[in-house]
């Protein structure tokens, strides 16, 4: 199956699979993480809570950078711990876990 995935020109490319996240948000663009199919229902397709950081020039996860703005109902004295077990749910800093990706030039 041929997926065409939207990602910001400035974005940094996909890393190999095993080395550190670089931020390319080709993984939450491509499907959502259990933690965006348990509190962001919606269908299929890119995450809702991928967000660009035009500063760093790379993409962040919302739900680790801002739960409490996607969560309206969570209180804001539970966001940092909120956003730390989402971090450690999507394995934050482990690595790219995202498979083989064939990317299309211009």
């Amino acid at each position: 199956m041929i997926q065409t995935l939207l990602i910001h020109a400035e974005a940094p490319p996909k890393p190999p699979q095993g080395a550190p996240c670089n931020g390319c948000g080709i993984c939450c663009a491509a499907a959502r993480c259990p933690v965006a199919w348990l509190f962001l229902p919606r269908g299929s397709g890119a995450c809702a809570a991928l967000e660009w950081d035009g500063s760093a020039r790379r993409y962040r996860c919302g739900m680790v950078a801002q739960p409490a703005h996607y969560l309206r109902w969570l209180p804001r004295r539970w966001e940092g711990r909120a956003a730390r077990w989402f971090a450690y749910r999507i394995a934050a800093g482990r690595g790219c876990d995202f498979g083989a990706v064939e990317v299309a030039g211009d």
